[in-house]
Protein backbone atom coordinates (compact mmCIF):
# COMPACT_ATOMS: atom_id res chain seq x y z
CA UNK A 1 0.00 0.00 0.00
CA UNK A 2 1.40 3.38 -1.01
CA UNK A 3 1.88 6.17 1.51
CA UNK A 4 -0.78 8.21 -0.32
CA UNK A 5 -3.33 5.38 -0.06
CA UNK A 6 -2.48 4.80 3.59
CA UNK A 7 -3.01 8.47 4.46
CA UNK A 8 -6.35 8.49 2.62
CA UNK A 9 -7.51 5.33 4.44
CA UNK A 10 -6.57 6.85 7.79
CA UNK A 11 -8.51 10.02 7.00
CA UNK A 12 -11.57 8.01 5.94
CA UNK A 13 -11.44 5.95 9.14
CA UNK A 14 -11.56 9.19 11.11
CA UNK A 15 -14.87 10.07 9.44
CA UNK A 16 -13.59 12.33 6.67
CA UNK A 17 -12.73 11.95 3.01
CA UNK A 18 -9.94 13.45 0.92
CA UNK A 19 -10.71 14.39 -2.67
CA UNK A 20 -8.95 16.50 -5.26
CA UNK A 21 -10.30 20.01 -5.78
CA UNK A 22 -11.09 19.61 -9.46
CA UNK A 23 -14.32 19.68 -11.50
CA UNK A 24 -14.48 15.89 -11.81
CA UNK A 25 -14.44 15.20 -8.09
CA UNK A 26 -15.59 18.42 -6.38
CA UNK A 27 -18.95 20.17 -7.04
CA UNK A 28 -17.43 23.41 -5.74
CA UNK A 29 -14.56 23.18 -8.20
CA UNK A 30 -17.07 22.43 -10.96
CA UNK A 31 -19.05 25.55 -10.07
CA UNK A 32 -15.88 27.63 -10.15
CA UNK A 33 -14.98 26.17 -13.57
CA UNK A 34 -18.48 26.98 -14.88
CA UNK A 35 -18.27 30.51 -13.45
CA UNK A 36 -14.95 31.02 -15.23
CA UNK A 37 -16.20 29.45 -18.48
CA UNK A 38 -19.22 31.76 -18.61
CA UNK A 39 -17.44 34.79 -17.17
CA UNK A 40 -19.76 35.29 -14.19
CA UNK A 41 -18.87 38.62 -12.56
CA UNK A 42 -21.97 39.39 -10.47
CA UNK A 43 -23.91 37.08 -8.13
CA UNK A 44 -27.36 37.79 -6.70
CA UNK A 45 -27.38 35.72 -3.50
CA UNK A 46 -31.04 35.31 -2.51
CA UNK A 47 -31.64 33.73 0.89
CA UNK A 48 -28.15 34.54 2.13
CA UNK A 49 -28.73 33.65 5.80
CA UNK A 50 -25.53 34.58 7.69
CA UNK A 51 -23.33 34.71 4.57
CA UNK A 52 -22.13 31.14 4.10
CA UNK A 53 -22.57 31.17 0.32
CA UNK A 54 -20.75 34.48 -0.10
CA UNK A 55 -17.83 33.27 2.02
CA UNK A 56 -17.72 30.03 0.03
CA UNK A 57 -17.58 32.00 -3.23
CA UNK A 58 -14.64 34.00 -1.98
CA UNK A 59 -12.69 31.02 -0.63
CA UNK A 60 -13.11 29.20 -3.96
CA UNK A 61 -11.73 32.14 -5.93
CA UNK A 62 -14.68 34.25 -7.09
CA UNK A 63 -13.58 37.90 -7.39
CA UNK A 64 -16.74 39.51 -8.74
CA UNK A 65 -19.50 41.45 -7.00
CA UNK A 66 -21.97 39.75 -4.63
CA UNK A 67 -25.39 41.15 -3.67
CA UNK A 68 -26.87 39.20 -0.74
CA UNK A 69 -30.53 39.38 0.31
CA UNK A 70 -31.61 38.19 3.76
CA UNK A 71 -34.84 39.17 5.58
CA UNK A 72 -34.32 37.86 9.14
CA UNK A 73 -32.85 40.56 11.40
CA UNK A 74 -30.68 38.17 13.42
CA UNK A 75 -29.25 36.43 10.36
CA UNK A 76 -28.84 39.74 8.51
CA UNK A 77 -26.82 41.23 11.36
CA UNK A 78 -24.31 38.38 11.06
CA UNK A 79 -24.35 38.62 7.27
CA UNK A 80 -23.63 42.34 7.44
CA UNK A 81 -20.68 41.74 9.75
CA UNK A 82 -19.21 39.08 7.44
CA UNK A 83 -19.49 41.35 4.40
CA UNK A 84 -18.28 44.53 6.10
CA UNK A 85 -14.63 44.17 5.08
CA UNK A 86 -15.40 43.20 1.48
CA UNK A 87 -16.07 46.27 -0.72
CA UNK A 88 -17.55 44.12 -3.50
CA UNK A 89 -20.04 42.36 -1.23
CA UNK A 90 -23.32 44.26 -0.83
CA UNK A 91 -26.12 43.26 1.55
CA UNK A 92 -29.84 44.07 1.53
CA UNK A 93 -32.26 43.28 4.33
CA UNK A 94 -35.31 41.90 2.56
CA UNK A 95 -36.72 38.72 1.10
CA UNK A 96 -37.41 38.35 -2.60
CA UNK A 97 -40.70 36.99 -3.89
CA UNK A 98 -43.41 37.37 -6.51
CA UNK A 99 -45.04 40.36 -4.78
CA UNK A 100 -43.74 43.25 -2.70
CA UNK A 101 -44.96 43.98 0.81
CA UNK A 102 -44.62 42.33 4.21
CA UNK A 103 -44.82 38.61 5.03
CA UNK A 104 -44.37 36.32 8.01
CA UNK A 105 -41.14 34.32 8.04
CA UNK A 106 -41.09 31.06 10.02
CA UNK A 107 -37.82 31.18 11.95
CA UNK A 108 -36.02 27.86 12.31
CA UNK A 109 -33.60 26.96 15.06
CA UNK A 110 -31.05 26.69 12.26
CA UNK A 111 -31.42 30.04 10.48
CA UNK A 112 -30.60 28.49 7.10
CA UNK A 113 -33.88 26.51 7.30
CA UNK A 114 -36.16 29.51 7.92
CA UNK A 115 -38.97 29.69 5.36
CA UNK A 116 -42.22 31.39 4.45
CA UNK A 117 -43.68 27.90 4.06
CA UNK A 118 -44.58 25.47 6.88
CA UNK A 119 -41.93 22.82 7.33
CA UNK A 120 -42.75 19.14 6.74
CA UNK A 121 -42.22 16.63 9.53
CA UNK A 122 -39.97 14.65 7.17
CA UNK A 123 -37.53 17.54 7.32
CA UNK A 124 -37.59 18.00 11.10
CA UNK A 125 -37.35 14.24 11.71
CA UNK A 126 -34.11 14.21 9.72
CA UNK A 127 -32.87 17.60 10.96
CA UNK A 128 -34.48 18.80 14.21
CA UNK A 129 -32.78 22.18 13.74
CA UNK A 130 -35.24 22.90 10.89
CA UNK A 131 -38.14 23.12 13.37
CA UNK A 132 -39.91 26.48 13.67
CA UNK A 133 -39.06 28.33 16.88
CA UNK A 134 -40.55 31.74 16.14
CA UNK A 135 -41.95 34.10 13.52
CA UNK A 136 -40.95 37.49 12.20
CA UNK A 137 -42.63 40.03 9.91
CA UNK A 138 -40.15 40.87 7.15
CA UNK A 139 -40.11 43.01 4.01
CA UNK A 140 -40.46 41.33 0.61
CA UNK A 141 -39.49 42.81 -2.76
CA UNK A 142 -39.30 41.53 -6.31
CA UNK A 143 -35.92 41.13 -7.97
CA UNK A 144 -37.40 42.95 -10.98
CA UNK A 145 -37.81 46.01 -8.73
CA UNK A 146 -34.28 46.05 -7.29
CA UNK A 147 -32.19 44.71 -10.17
CA UNK A 148 -31.49 48.17 -11.63
CA UNK A 149 -29.85 49.21 -8.34
CA UNK A 150 -27.06 46.67 -8.87
CA UNK A 151 -26.88 45.75 -12.57
CA UNK A 152 -23.93 48.11 -13.14
CA UNK A 153 -21.77 45.97 -10.81
CA UNK A 154 -21.27 43.36 -13.53
CA UNK A 155 -22.19 42.41 -17.07
CA UNK A 156 -22.64 38.63 -16.72
CA UNK A 157 -24.92 38.04 -13.70
CA UNK A 158 -25.80 34.83 -11.91
CA UNK A 159 -28.83 34.23 -9.67
CA UNK A 160 -28.57 31.93 -6.66
CA UNK A 161 -31.83 31.12 -4.83
CA UNK A 162 -31.83 29.25 -1.52
CA UNK A 163 -35.20 30.07 0.02
CA UNK A 164 -36.43 26.78 1.49
CA UNK A 165 -39.28 25.95 -0.87
CA UNK A 166 -39.98 29.55 -1.92
CA UNK A 167 -37.83 29.38 -5.07
CA UNK A 168 -40.70 29.54 -7.57
CA UNK A 169 -41.98 32.77 -5.99
CA UNK A 170 -38.54 34.34 -6.40
CA UNK A 171 -38.45 33.29 -10.05
CA UNK A 172 -41.95 34.68 -10.67
CA UNK A 173 -40.79 38.03 -9.29
CA UNK A 174 -37.80 37.91 -11.65
CA UNK A 175 -39.64 37.49 -14.97
CA UNK A 176 -38.11 40.64 -16.46
CA UNK A 177 -34.71 40.03 -14.88
CA UNK A 178 -34.21 36.35 -15.67
CA UNK A 179 -33.41 36.95 -19.37
CA UNK A 180 -30.34 38.91 -18.23
CA UNK A 181 -29.01 36.03 -16.15
CA UNK A 182 -26.25 33.82 -17.54
CA UNK A 183 -26.85 31.19 -14.87
CA UNK A 184 -29.09 30.20 -11.97
CA UNK A 185 -28.57 28.06 -8.88
CA UNK A 186 -31.68 26.63 -7.24
CA UNK A 187 -32.22 24.47 -4.18
CA UNK A 188 -34.20 21.43 -5.36
CA UNK A 189 -36.00 18.98 -3.09
CA UNK A 190 -36.17 15.31 -4.09
CA UNK A 191 -38.93 14.81 -1.53
CA UNK A 192 -41.25 17.51 -0.09
CA UNK A 193 -39.56 19.28 2.82
CA UNK A 194 -41.85 22.32 2.96
CA UNK A 195 -45.59 22.40 2.37
CA UNK A 196 -46.65 23.61 -1.10
CA UNK A 197 -43.08 23.80 -2.39
CA UNK A 198 -42.64 23.08 -6.13
CA UNK A 199 -41.15 19.78 -7.19
CA UNK A 200 -37.69 19.33 -8.64
CA UNK A 201 -39.25 18.49 -12.02
CA UNK A 202 -41.38 21.65 -11.99
CA UNK A 203 -38.42 23.93 -11.31
CA UNK A 204 -36.11 22.21 -13.80
CA UNK A 205 -38.82 22.43 -16.47
CA UNK A 206 -39.48 26.10 -15.67
CA UNK A 207 -35.84 27.01 -16.28
CA UNK A 208 -35.45 24.75 -19.30
CA UNK A 209 -38.40 26.49 -20.95
CA UNK A 210 -36.51 29.77 -20.47
CA UNK A 211 -33.32 28.59 -22.10
CA UNK A 212 -31.33 27.20 -19.16
CA UNK A 213 -29.69 23.78 -19.08
CA UNK A 214 -28.93 21.84 -15.90
CA UNK A 215 -25.14 21.48 -15.87
CA UNK A 216 -24.25 20.42 -12.32
CA UNK A 217 -25.85 19.00 -9.18
CA UNK A 218 -24.45 19.32 -5.67
CA UNK A 219 -25.86 17.28 -2.74
CA UNK A 220 -27.16 19.41 0.14
CA UNK A 221 -28.80 17.20 2.79
CA UNK A 222 -29.63 13.53 3.18
CA UNK A 223 -31.53 11.39 5.64
CA UNK A 224 -29.04 10.58 8.41
CA UNK A 225 -30.72 7.21 9.06
CA UNK A 226 -31.37 5.84 5.57
CA UNK A 227 -28.84 7.83 3.57
CA UNK A 228 -31.52 8.92 1.09
CA UNK A 229 -30.63 12.18 -0.62
CA UNK A 230 -33.30 14.77 0.21
CA UNK A 231 -32.12 18.00 -1.38
CA UNK A 232 -29.60 19.18 -3.97
CA UNK A 233 -28.40 22.43 -5.50
CA UNK A 234 -28.90 22.53 -9.26
CA UNK A 235 -26.67 24.78 -11.37
CA UNK A 236 -28.19 25.95 -14.64
CA UNK A 237 -26.54 27.99 -17.38
CA UNK A 238 -27.96 29.56 -20.49
CA UNK A 239 -27.05 27.24 -23.34
CA UNK A 240 -26.86 30.11 -25.81
CA UNK A 241 -24.54 32.24 -23.69
CA UNK A 242 -21.07 32.51 -25.23
CA UNK A 243 -18.11 31.34 -23.19
CA UNK A 244 -15.53 33.88 -22.05
CA UNK A 245 -12.04 33.00 -23.24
Amino acid sequence: MSAKTLVKRMIQLSGFDLIRFNPRSSPLARRLRLFCHYGIDLVFDVGASTGGYGKELRTTGFKGAIVSFEPSLEAFTKLEAHAASDPRWHVVRCALGSLGGMATLNLAQNSESSSFLPVHRRHTDAYPGAATVGREAVPVRRLDDVYSDFESLGSRPFLKVDTQGFEKHVLLGSSATLPHMIGVQLELSLVPLYKAEPSLVELVTYLQERGFALMSVQPVIDDPVTGQLLQVDGLFFRSSAPAVR
